[in-house]
């Protein structure tokens, strides 16, 4: 398969909920043709709930992939252009912060630690508020400022002294006064703003100032560097006035002191749209952190990019019907629809290429669009959709099966190089094992929900080569119905128990009213809740299609 398939946007060929066999096989086989046809439009094989055994054993023998799990296909914050905008290292200066800000047009940051893992962010508005608080001679040293923000900001050029690992210990002085009045202002340790005057020059090093800076790129005499060199004293020069550079050197402070670390508003890639919609207008932060499925920062979103939408582009196969696709299908867009049920109630937003073909299984249909197209099926291929079609026909005993199914079938187990009948026995076999299996596992192997008129109901169906088996599973399923019946607020739950050797079903059923409705639709009497049904194996063509009309009967 190709493998533009890893394509986060690529088309999402999909089947219904609780998938069997065809459902995802069909997905793997018509994204796998999509791909050759069409290669510059990816698609990748999806599936909207867990596997049921034969389905693995399916996979498993063939070695395919399991298909990407979509359970909810609404839209979610990877569904929007995320901007990448850089983390920033939290000893950033304010200034550098608020200059990124200004370049990039955002009044966010995020700030990252090596590992791009989020450890704050800082707004526009918490850089002016501490700008404002730069006249606290004190801030750069209560904010642990390095020397190398000092130099960075002023453009400046280190004289005297190794400023490397070396924070800020003091208080900034402005030495525009007498050396008198700096000598009485100045204390051990203090950053000390000088012009080319020597006296000022002097009178800081003689009160042990911990850096000088040297403004207007006035020169600072052999004499006056050697005794810095003696006193342990840095001195910086640097173009800027002594204004500016008072000015500017608050703007040294690094963002960590400032940013916000408490209760992150952050979503995740997996966040739903709608979720992030209603917290965003609840605060109001413009930009808000991205994280990837590791918690690393990614970029960043607003308001504005959830208006640029990138809906999830869908091909639906094996369904066709709303109750049955993934949630969220009507925020997706569907593309195409190959299915070979009942046209059911999925409604899209223009035309779609629509193809519903009465056979017994989608592979069948995907079969003959290989061959339309004139596209080789490979060994892989060809083993799924067979796979796919012995499950659905019931190894062509189903009423559903036409001679096109089997005529598919023969030709794939010959490209796929297997004994149709051994292979089928095994499938079927390991299909049915239901040990170590719970009963919610069972029961949703092959389930789907239908609807007529006001009735929701839902039918399951498990095929079994042996009557230990089909047992095993009727006493793991039995029971649950009418726990499931509640969860899932339906009007009835019908399960078949499929004996495929002999071609019969026993149906159980949960439901006020289901036992008559079934002894009413099938002419059979109920025993100890269970309806034997010789002769019925396929429930889309003669269970389904029964219950509804009992059903608009009783609604009429």
């Amino acid at each position: 398969m190709d493998n533009k398939t890893a394509n986060p946007r690529a088309i999402k060929v999909i089947g219904h909920r609780n998938p069997d066999t065809d459902s995802i096989c069909a997905a793997i086989a018509y994204s796998n043709l999509k791909n050759i046809l069409d290669p510059d439009r990816p698609c990748k094989p999806c599936r909207a709930g867990l596997l049921n055994r034969e389905t693995e054993f399916v996979l498993d023998y063939f070695k395919v992939p399991l298909p990407q799990l979509y359970t909810d296909v609404s839209p979610h914050i990877r569904d929007v252009d995320i901007r990448p905008a850089q983390g920033v290292d939290g000893e950033t200066s304010l200034r550098r912060a608020w200059m990124a800000m200004r370049d990039q047009e955002l009044d966010t940051l995020c700030i990252v630690d090596k590992d791009q893992y989020l450890k704050g962010v800082i707004t526009v508005k918490d850089v002016a508020t501490a700008n404002m608080d730069g006249m606290d001679p004190h801030s750069l040293e209560t904010a642990r400022t390095s020397y190398q923000n000092l130099i960075d900001i002023l453009d400046g050029t280190v004289l005297v002294g190794d400023v490397t690992g070396k924070t800020v210990e003091g208080r900034i002085i402005i030495g525009s006064g007498s050396a008198e009045q700096i000598e009485a202002s100045i204390s051990p340790g203090d950053i000390v703003v000088v012009s080319n005057r020597a006296e000022s020059q002097l009178a800081a090093l003689e009160m042990d100032a911990g850096c000088i800076i040297v403004c207007a790129s006035s020169k600072v005499s052999r004499t006056m560097q050697m005794l810095a060199e003696e006193k342990g004293c840095i001195v910086i020069t640097t173009q800027n006035s002594t204004y500016v550079t008072g000015q500017m050197l608050s703007q040294a402070a690094p963002i960590r002191h400032y940013m916000t670390t408490g209760k992150l508003l952050t979503f995740t890639l997996h966040t739903p749209v709608e979720e992030a919609t209603r917290v965003m207008a609840s605060v109001r932060f413009r930009y808000f952190p991205v994280l990837d499925d590791e918690g690393r920062y990614i970029g960043v979103v607003s308001r504005r990019n959830l208006l640029n939408l990138h809906k999830k582009q869908l091909i639906l196969v094996d369904h066709n019907e709303k109750s049955q696709a993934a949630e969220g299908i009507e925020s997706a867009e569907v593309l195409e629809i190959i299915d070979h049920h009942r046209i059911g109630a999925v409604e899209t937003d223009g035309p779609v290429y629509f193809r519903n073909v009465p056979v017994g299984c989608t592979c069948t249909i995907v079969y003959q669009m290989y061959r339309e197209k004139d596209v080789d099926i490979s060994p892989t291929m060809a083993g799924l959709m067979l796979s796919a079609i012995l499950s659905d026909t019931l190894m062509f005993r189903s009423p559903t099966c036409t001679p096109d199914d089997e005529r598919a079938a023969r030709k794939l187990a010959e490209l796929a190089g297997v004994d149709l009948e051994e292979y089928a026995d095994a499938m079927f076999a390991h299909g049915g094992d239901v040990t170590g299996k719970t009963a919610a596992e069972v029961f949703n192997g092959d389930y789907k929900i239908f609807t007529s008129g006001d009735v929701r109901f839902g039918v399951g169906q498990g095929s079994y080569m042996t009557e230990k088996n089909r047992k095993a599973a009727q006493a793991l399923v039995g029971p649950y119905l009418p726990q499931a019946l509640e969860k899932q607020g339906l009007d009835y739950i019908f399960y078949m128990f499929t004996d495929v050797r002999n071609s019969g079903t026993e149906l159980l059923m949960a439901g006020p009213g289901a036992e008559e409705l079934v002894a009413k639709t099938f002419h059979t009497a109920i025993e100890n809740g269970v309806a034997s049904l010789p002769g019925v194996v396929s429930r889309k063509k003669q269970m389904i299609p029964l219950l509804i009309n009992a059903l608009k009967q009783e609604q009429e």
